[in-house]
């Protein structure tokens, strides 16, 4: 029997809720706060509430703070206990419904539910008016495939055109309660002043990506020669490509700008 709607979003908000991992020590979240550029000249946007100690932190410090939480029992609870802050706009509903800022500039802070992790980067990366900074806690193995580790994928190659990936800070599972089963991180994603290439050139890159990575860069299917390669990453003063196929970002760039050059 098929599920109507409302019961369909009640299942997802209670898969949502059971699969948050808190942070709750004032002194941990401080220090993971000092780790970003956040000043009250910010307008801070954090994805879950949950039970609003992070939240907390972030109206102490910034500007504004908007903070968007699913749940109605968290966010009644946070409403409660984070009534003295002017600077909070609380917001219940869905993140991955709610509308980001159109103009203007805003960072974002948050603990996400990691089993949404690809939905919010996504979402957070591919608007028109997209954060200038984001902090992301969230699962390490997760991290370490948008960063490109230990291989590039489609995904961490087209973020790289735009965004500059670093873990900042790796957690302790104890850190959370519940604790979680994997291991996390605090990622910053540092939106780049000016993008590696223009909007065309990078349909232009996940095309030439997603060939490359289905036939190979070089070969018979390939889109350049195996000669073209090692021309221009030497000319380039790059690493030669290892048999396994090209294996940096900066690698995949230049020999993306071969391939525009010879006009293929």
């Amino acid at each position: 029997m098929q599920k109507s709607r409302r019961t369909q979003n009640y299942d997802a908000v209670r898969h949502l809720s059971d699969s948050q991992n808190f942070i709750t020590n004032h002194k941990l979240i401080q220090r993971i706060i000092r780790l970003t550029n956040i000043s009250a000249k910010d307008t801070v946007l954090e994805i879950g509430t949950g039970k609003g100690h992070l939240t907390e932190v972030l109206c102490e410090r910034a500007g504004s703070v908007y903070s968007v939480e699913i749940d109605r029992t968290l966010y009644e609870g946070a409403r409660e206990r984070l009534v003295q802050y002017n600077n909070l706009k609380l917001v219940h509903g869905d993140f991955l419904q709610y509308r980001l800022p159109v103009k203007g500039a805003y960072k974002v802070f948050s603990n996400i539910p990691y089993f949404i992790t690809t939905q919010i980067i996504e979402k957070l990366t591919r608007v028109s008016n997209p954060p200038i900074d984001i902090w992301l806690v969230m699962e390490k193995g997760a991290a370490k495939r948008f960063m490109g580790m230990p291989r590039e994928t489609e995904k961490s190659l087209l973020l790289k055109v735009n965004w500059s990936m670093k873990i900042v800070y790796y957690f302790r599972r104890d850190d959370f309660h519940p604790m979680p089963a994997v291991d996390s991180v605090l990622v910053h994603f540092s939106r780049k002043e000016k993008a590696d290439l223009d909007r065309k050139e990078y349909r232009e890159f996940q095309r030439f990506v997603e060939h490359s990575l289905k036939y190979g860069i070089c070969g018979n299917k390939g889109l350049l020669t195996r000669r073209q390669v090692t021309v221009a990453l030497k000319q380039a003063g790059l690493p030669h490509a290892h048999e396994d196929g090209v294996t940096l970002y900066i690698q995949w760039l230049c020999l993306f700008r071969c391939y525009l050059q010879l006009g293929q």
